[in-house]
């Protein structure tokens, strides 16, 4: 009775830590966060994943400073959830600052909370969620704060390419505790309350004498529009967290796996019709991509990545007979589907992503070249467009290209060209490829003949027209073999996927070395 005793005294005790941990930093706190409009660190981790499948890890860390008052301020978990999970199914691991504790301020311990789980997804090859609403580093820890969260940079760089990992902007997220979802592959942002910035409003008031607020400098629409770090911006907790279980269901595990096969009602062999009718008889008018790549892709389903930020490129994962794919597309609509700096760098980490992880891209070209103007130049547009270049060219996954209408200049080749070992590149009968547009070239090769002629006006017309019929069709680059084949739009869902289909054992070994020199 005595021994029975003694067990259940320590039951008592551990079930009264465990009950503490989950309450964080007190209910109040928590009302606090739930007056904002916010999720506790639990409830989110209860909402990404499968109902029941939460194991936490590490519930019973306590920090280890008694700098400054902490010593008042333990609690069991300190400022961090950690543990994994399932998301449909599939193993996912995840860590929650917890805003209720010490603002979720990083201490040593919560560091090293996070790296145990990240060490974990490594070495166990599944993704990593990290669910960020934090105050920074804790300051009253000086170093050892700094030391955490050295630690997590060097695995976030390490697990690049082996395990995807995704960070969503819940709250706060300032300093140097924007490096590592800078430092994963995906950026979700919650609109109205995640925040990132490297410096905030009170400081760049004093050093710059500049005013901005909170909202402006580091919001949610600030970084999907104008700087490009948050690749979603959502309206709410849930339905940010919706959109990162849909993200992970094309992903596979980890580089070595097949991303996930989930068989739909589409019919692989369907063709459509409306395709005929979306290329615009002006060749200088515009259209919406979004109209070709839904009538292609299984139930015109298309998540797209990066959708506010160089809108001028589109990219995205979807399926084909239910593989997943990556898409990439031109799109005319915006700014004539020209490549600036934005969309090459955004259409080239796309690229990248995708080949790290299995997935074959699928890239819809029309693009009349890359922009002009010494804003792009002295921009480093040529540095820029280079690394699209590259990420084309190192891809080894499958490539499948369809040219809608127009492919002019570099930007033809840079668009997942046969001479970047595109495998299968395809075109539509609307389609060109030319160094340059027919008015253009016309000008440049008849300049001394328009320059004589009492008619120019008429000369060039006719010019124009014979370079047209001469060049500016793809049978031209068909003849060369650097299109495959011109296929009719009403076949381009059933060809894509066909060719999918013949290329998915495709083995390609890049030579060996350290890692390439991509010019960032």
């Amino acid at each position: 009775m005595v021994v029975q005793g003694k067990v259940d005294d320590k039951l008592r005790v551990l079930r009264g830590m465990r009950e503490k941990a989950l309450l964080g930093g007190g209910q109040r706190r928590i009302d606090a966060q739930h007056e904002k409009g916010k999720l506790t660190a639990r409830e989110r981790v209860a909402y990404l994943l499968d109902d029941g499948t939460f194991n936490e890890i590490d519930s019973l860390v306590l920090h280890r400073s008694n700098e400054f008052g902490l010593d008042k301020q333990r609690f069991p978990g300190d400022a961090v959830v950690t543990g994994y999970g399932k998301v449909d199914g599939r193993h996912t691991f995840v860590y929650a600052q917890d805003f209720t504790v010490i603002g979720g301020t990083l201490s040593n311990a919560v560091g090293q909370k996070v790296c145990k789980v990240m060490d974990h997804a490594l070495e166990t090859g599944a993704p990593v969620v990290g669910l960020i609403d934090s105050g920074g580093a804790r300051i009253q820890e000086g170093i050892d704060s700094l030391t955490g969260y050295a630690s997590i940079f060097f695995r976030n760089v390490r697990s690049s390419g082996i395990v995807p990992q995704i960070s969503v902007i819940m709250g706060p997220a300032a300093g140097g505790a924007t490096y590592s979802p800078a430092l994963t592959d995906f950026v979700f942002m919650v609109e109205g309350t995640g925040q990132m910035y490297i410096t905030g409003p009170d400081v760049i008031r004093a050093v710059t004498g500049e005013s901005v607020t909170h909202e402006e400098l580091g919001g949610a629409d600030s970084h999907a529009t104008k700087s490009g770090v948050a690749h979603f911006a959502i309206a709410s907790e849930r339905e940010c967290l919706d959109e990162v279980r849909r993200l992970l269901s094309f992903l596979p595990q980890n580089n070595t796996e097949e991303p996930p096969f989930h068989p739909g009602a589409d019919d692989p062999g369907r063709r459509d019709e409306e395709l005929l009718s979306v290329i615009p008889a002006n060749p200088n008018q515009g259209y919406d991509v979004l109209d070709v790549v839904r009538r292609v892709v299984d139930d015109g389903d298309l998540l797209e990545v990066h959708r506010r930020f160089a809108p001028n490129v589109v990219v995205g994962f979807s399926r084909m007979a239910g593989h997943p794919v990556g898409v990439v597309a031109n799109q005319p609509q915006v700014m004539a589907g020209v490549l600036d700096i934005d969309a090459s760098a955004k259409a080239a980490r796309f690229v990248r992503f995708c080949d790290a992880f299995n997935i074959p891209l699928v890239t819809f070209v029309d693009v009349p070249g890359f922009m002009p103007g010494t804003s792009q130049e002295y921009g480093g547009i040529i540095r820029h467009g280079a690394k699209l270049i590259y990420a084309y060219a190192e891809a080894t996954v499958p490539k499948v290209s369809v040219l809608t209408r127009k492919a002019y200049g570099g930007a033809y080749i840079v668009m997942s060209s046969k001479n970047l070992h595109g495998d299968v590149n395809y075109a539509w009968p609307s389609g060109a490829v030319a160094v340059m547009g027919a008015e253009g070239a016309v000008n440049i090769i008849h300049r001394r003949e328009l320059a004589k002629s009492d008619d120019a006006e008429e000369l060039r017309a006719k010019l124009v027209a014979e370079y047209e019929e001469r060049l500016m069709n793809p049978y031209v680059a068909a003849s060369r073999g650097v299109i495959d084949d011109v296929i009719e739009p009403t076949e381009t869902r059933p060809k894509i996927i066909a060719a999918l289909e013949m290329l998915r054992n495709k083995r390609e070994v890049l030579p060996p070395k350290k890692h390439g020199t991509i010019p960032l």
